[in-house]
């Protein structure tokens, strides 16, 4: 996500920062690298000149020119202005007064609205404790309304569908209805698209909009037809009011133009980003968080938030005690495995941590199913192997290796790196600084 965008600005602004002081003339060198930068990622060229302009004048201000650090002043100017192109604060769904609060998913025909409306539900169901339902009034795509209930039963929403006979107004109305009558919290409505935005498409939502009075209107876009995008959703905000935009394949998006350009150009704020296939690879969207990654200054906050989703209080304070007794074992550091793998790919939380931008950390490609490797090799030793894999010598080493499909090699690697972990955290737990150097050319 943002890669080739991120990559370049970051090494503008590593030159700007690394300078003692800043001319007019380095700081208009930068803007027209900025400027590339941004044209090339496909943001809207009338965004790219408003941003820059307003970049520069900043730049050029008392407050940088002729100052100490005044490249550190430069990033913290293009890292605010970033975050306001793309909508400044993080806004939240608004909810009616009194339920089902409803909400009508609308975009074109592949953009991702089917699954949108299930991630949304998933989210609405996880974040808000809401009980939702979701009106299928697509009826004119092949098998959306199957799709819909299939990714509805997977995320525990109640699907409202009368299949594709009804017109989508009919069912509209009915679902408003029936959400009423059986206390929904919620109601999203998967609307029908088109190939492109006509007058009955926009016939049929306003109707949609009369019967159903939604408390939200959403557009989903996918990111990555980039400005096609943004011509969309410019089109959109001229006949149909919408309150927000659903960013679907974010995750896929390596220039990011349509985030960077959506918000200037409608008006209209990024409200949720698809970050991955999978249904719980849903979040809010942060402008701020979204310029820091950029800028690789981290995400610190989405991390802690995901962290704190997964990880239990009682089982954190049960893994210290763990550790500082030295009890740590394999099946402690399995689980811990997966719940580190529950918050996501592991390529997204490096891009996550502060201080890795133009890192080749940030640029290491993660092969997860080392993963797998690593856990068919531990569930294929014996409990008392895991709790003391020093045990593990010649035949065991061959029947896990068989067991987990691996090699012995495979298995010696694992215990030898283990056995490096307790003693790190041994040091780490004892308040002592562990020379990390030497730990590692022991594992090797």
């Amino acid at each position: 996500m943002f890669d080739s965008l991120a990559e370049k600005l970051q090494a503008t602004l590593a030159d700007v920062r690394g300078r003692g002081t800043l001319t007019e003339d380095d700081v208009n060198a930068a803007m027209r690298e900025i400027r590339l930068a941004l044209l090339e990622a496909d943001v809207n060229f009338r965004v790219v000149k408003s941003f820059t302009s307003a970049v520069k004048e900043r730049a050029l201000g008392s407050d940088v020119i002729g100052q100490l650090n005044p490249g550190q002043q430069v990033v913290k100017i293009v890292n605010e202005e970033l975050s306001e192109l793309m909508g400044g604060a993080a806004r939240e769904l608004a909810f009616a007064s009194s339920p089902p609060t409803v909400i009508l998913v609308a975009g074109l025909q592949g953009s991702g609205k089917t699954t949108a409306t299930g991630k949304l539900a998933r989210y609405l169901r996880d974040q808000h404790r809401a009980s939702v339902a979701v009106a299928a009034c697509d009826v004119y795509r092949p098998a959306a309304v199957d799709q819909l209930v299939k990714v509805a039963g997977q995320v525990g929403a109640d699907v409202y569908e009368r299949g594709t006979d009804a017109s989508p107004v009919e069912i509209a109305k009915w679902a408003r209805e029936r959400a009423e009558r059986e206390g929904k919290d919620v109601l999203i409505v998967d609307t029908s698209g088109r190939l492109h935005v006509d007058e009955a498409l926009m016939q049929e939502l306003a109707e949609i909009k009369r019967v159903t009075k939604p408390t939200n209107v959403l557009l989903v876009v996918d990111a990555m037809t980039g400005q096609d995008a943004v011509n969309v959703a410019e089109q959109f905000a001229e006949v149909a009011q919408f309150d927000g935009v659903v960013m679907s394949k974010l995750d896929g998006d390596a220039r990011g133009g349509a985030a960077l350009s959506v918000k200037a150009v409608t008006g209209k704020p990024i409200l949720f980003a698809s970050t991955g296939e999978k249904l719980d690879q849903f979040e809010r969207f942060h402008p701020d968080r979204m310029a820091q990654r950029i800028l690789g200054m981290g995400d610190v906050m989405t991390l802690i938030e995901k962290a704190e989703r997964q990880f239990d209080e009682d089982q954190a304070k049960e893994l210290e005690r763990k550790i500082r007794k030295s009890e740590f074992g394999l099946d402690d550091f399995l689980d811990q495995m997966r719940q580190i793998r529950k918050l996501g790919p592991l390529q997204n939380l490096l891009g996550m941590l502060p201080g890795l931008g133009g890192h080749q950390l940030s640029k290491m490609r993660v092969d997860e199913r080392e993963f797998d490797r690593i856990q068919a090799i531990i569930l294929s030793m014996t409990p008392e192997e895991r709790r003391n894999p020093e045990v593990i010598k010649g035949s065991r080493r061959i029947r896990i290796a068989r067991g987990s499909g691996t090699n012995v090699q495979a298995v010696k690697a694992l215990i030898r790196q283990f056995g490096q972990m307790q003693k790190l955290m041994k040091a780490m737990s004892q308040g002592k600084a562990p020379d990390i150097g030497a730990l590692m050319r022991q594992a090797r």
